[in-house]
């Protein structure tokens, strides 16, 4: 092998060459590296012939033809590259047979036969972690608890880091937090992603070639002679295929990483149980939700079943040309070994650098936001540990997704009842909030909620001002988290990862605009589902929101529209059929009777409207010589309101994406339909009462008469 540099690199010790698989042992081989620079030490990996000695094959190596690498790859790997990519997902399958899944019961069985391993570790988890909390206690005493931040920062850091992946885990995700943690901290937390103690790169070649089966030379002409990053599971080496001379990342998993999180699996288990059987106040299952975590990290120990979430996600959600999801190479992945595509970016959290390259970190995170609410509310498949690693800002300004180890999903009945719920927080119904609990499975069927409606309304009273999008997300969470702990809920594992999930967007927008809202951008998404989406579910919650006490709210439908044109998907022609086509089912009688009486309303306004304007537009010399209209001015006020509400309605529908004049043909087939022709008839009917009895009464009424008629 021969060594040579590509790009910057940040290792003093570049100007030499370090030969065979010999790791860089210069003073700054652990340092952390600089976020957005990548360390890029590329060894060329000789096929076994050049290496025994063909001296024409090592000379050149810095402007080696990618090309001519193909060209000299053995025709084996050639051949395996043309496969389907079916087989090639099969066989990366067979390779991985023998994962090992989460077991809570086997655990319990193998440690419970390890007591010297049980008590090693857990005198080493409370002996780092409880003097920690003493040295916090002696700076509280003090007073120097500002004094001793970055210092108490910096050494949490480094303990999390000893007591490994597991807790390495949990600092990774409070690195995300602000509104938990002070910038100190956050700071310290924030090198937990890619600064993490690396092990021997022999160890990790070796592991490539015995989980693939073949030498190291004929799978990569080219791989970096250290890893670029280290995770808490594993490190990413940059290589470049001999097959076909794609650049790649390689993820090979840390040794022995199985045997550490199942210790500390069992350990916390333990303490779970304590807490769920001796801890009132928690009224979620503590062992359910660590069972469910357990499980996650389990499945990013499989690495082709994270190569199997990378392909489901690419295919539900990579079709948004702000977003990137890479490519997977079967081929070249095992249950250890993970070979993907390979992905030139920044992480998220690196505001200055992203600033530099003249992208906007919260679009970013607004597109982050946008898929997320896509994954969970619409497929239900989502990524629960969105940390900054795992967020890349490339330079063309796409969002690139890694790491799909820990995936989640939602129930289909809890998709729609969280957009249910936003409704019902919308609109303050507390009663219906109440009870969107069984659909979303916090609360048992036979549980009554009436005495958790005063809780919600006492908390929603106090925190709405004048739209639930001026909430910050975490706020509401807290807020819901109070009420559910006074009551018998069960929070089900998944809405836990969801939480996770919006709330690390959150708190990545808030390190730069203290006062982004969550809910401010989700919002547009709610309103484009709520508009067009023809589920029965969300077109009942449509009608919830623009119906109150039998009156049409043309102001909520002008907000929605308004909102929802702020969505990326938002097209005009989803929006009319689906709802008419609800009007005028033949279930839907009580609600046909509002909408006509709304329609005979608004037609009747369209009219009045247009004449009253029309008169007012006439010279006010001409205008005395007509009779006066004998109608309030209150009348005549909420007339003209009415209509510049209806048009400023259809201006919306008419500036929308999409929007073609084309598109009303399927409506007036809709409108064709024997009910709306009946429902038409009626409103004509109604519509011509009305006017007749406005005019009659505009003749026969004596002008010295108080104009105070309201029809």
């Amino acid at each position: 092998m021969k060594a040579f540099v590509q790009g910057a690199a940040e290792c003093r010790c570049l100007g030499e060459l370090h030969v065979g698989r010999e790791p860089c042992t210069c003073a700054t081989r652990d340092q952390p590296r600089r976020a957005g620079v990548v360390t890029a030490v590329l060894v060329e990996v000789l096929p076994n012939d050049a290496a025994a000695g063909d001296s024409s094959a090592t000379s050149g190596a810095n402007t080696r033809d990618p090309k001519e690498v193909t060209r000299q790859a053995p025709t084996a790997l050639l051949r395996i590259a043309e496969v389907d990519e079916t087989d090639a997902e099969r066989r990366a399958g067979l390779r991985a047979t023998q994962a090992t899944e989460y077991n809570a019961e086997v655990l319990s069985q193998r440690y419970g036969r390890q007591p010297l391993k049980v008590v090693s570790r857990t005198w080493q988890i409370a002996s780092t972690l409880g003097s920690f909390a003493f040295s916090l206690l002696l700076d509280r005493q003090q007073g120097q608890i500002q004094k001793n931040m970055q210092k108490r920062a910096a050494d949490l850091r480094v303990r999390l880091t000893k007591l490994g992946p597991t807790f390495v885990k949990v600092g990774q995700g409070l690195s995300t937090r602000p509104d938990l943690c002070p910038p100190e901290y956050l700071e310290q937390l924030a090198e937990l992603q890619d600064a993490l103690p690396t092990f021997p790169d022999m160890e990790a070649f070796e592991c490539i070639e015995k989980e693939l089966g073949m030498p190291l030379e004929s799978v990569y002409s080219e791989i970096t002679a250290a890893p670029i990053a280290a995770a808490s599971l594993g490190q990413v080496y940059k290589a470049r295929l001999r097959s076909t001379g794609q650049e790649v990342a390689v993820k090979v998993q840390r040794p022995g990483i199985e045997e550490a999180v199942g210790l500390d699996f069992y350990l916390v288990r333990i303490l779970a149980s304590f807490v769920d059987s001796y801890v009132d106040i928690i009224t979620s299952s503590v062992v359910g939700l660590l069972d469910e975590f357990a499980s996650r990290v389990y499945q990013e120990l499989n690495y082709v079943q994270e190569a199997r979430n990378a392909k489901r996600f690419k295919a539900l959600y990579g079709d948004r040309r702000d977003v990137l999801v890479p490519d997977m190479y079967w081929d070249y992945t095992s249950k250890k070994v993970l070979t993907m595509e390979w992905v030139e970016g920044v992480k998220l959290s690196e505001q200055q650098i992203i600033e530099e390259q003249g992208l906007n970190i919260l679009q970013l995170v607004d597109t982050g936001i946008q898929c997320s609410l896509r994954q969970l509310l619409e497929h239900g498949f989502f990524h629960a540990d969105p940390h900054p690693g795992n967020l890349l800002a490339t330079p063309d300004g796409r969002l690139a997704f890694l790491d799909f180890g820990m995936m989640s999903e939602t129930p289909e009945s809890a998709r729609f009842a969280i957009i249910g719920h936003v409704v019902h927080l919308v609109n303050r119904d507390y009663d219906a909030m109440a009870r969107d609990y069984y659909a979303l499975d916090f609360l048992s069927p036979d549980v009554d909620v009436s005495p958790i409606v005063p809780a919600l309304q006492s908390f929603f009273d106090d925190v709405l001002t004048a739209t639930v999008s001026e909430l910050n997300f975490k706020r509401i969470v807290d807020g819901l988290g109070s009420v559910l702990y006074q009551f018998p809920f069960n929070v089900p594992p998944y809405y836990a990862l969801i939480l996770r999930s919006l709330t690390v967007l959150e708190g990545l927008a808030l390190y730069t605009d203290p006062n982004f809202k969550v809910l401010a951008a989700s919002y547009p998404y709610f309103a484009k589902r709520l508009l067009t989406d023809p589920n029965p579910y969300l077109r009942n919650a449509l009608i919830e929101l623009l119906f109150k006490d039998g009156s049409f709210r043309w102001n909520r439908l002008e907000n929605l529209l308004k909102q929802g044109q702020k969505d990326a998907d938002y097209q005009a022609k989803d929006v009319m059929q689906p709802v008419l086509q609800l009007l005028l089912a033949p279930e839907a009688d009580e609600l046909q009777q509002l909408v006509e009486r709304e329609v005979v309303r608004v037609t009747e306004a369209m009219i009045v409207g247009t004449a009253i304007q029309g008169i007012s537009s006439i010279p006010p010399a001409v205008r005395a010589l007509l009779p006066p209209v004998n109608a309030s001015t209150k009348d005549q006020a909420a007339m003209l309101m009415l209509r510049e509400q209806v048009l400023r309605v259809w201006g919306l529908l008419q500036s929308s994406r999409g929007f073609d004049p084309a598109m009303l043909q399927p409506l007036v087939q809709v409108l064709l339909q024997p009910q709306a022709r009946a429902m038409g008839g009626r409103v004509a009917e109604s519509v011509t009462r009305r006017l007749a009895a406005r005019t009659l009464q505009q003749l026969l009424r004596p002008p010295s008469l108080p104009a105070t008629a309201k029809l």
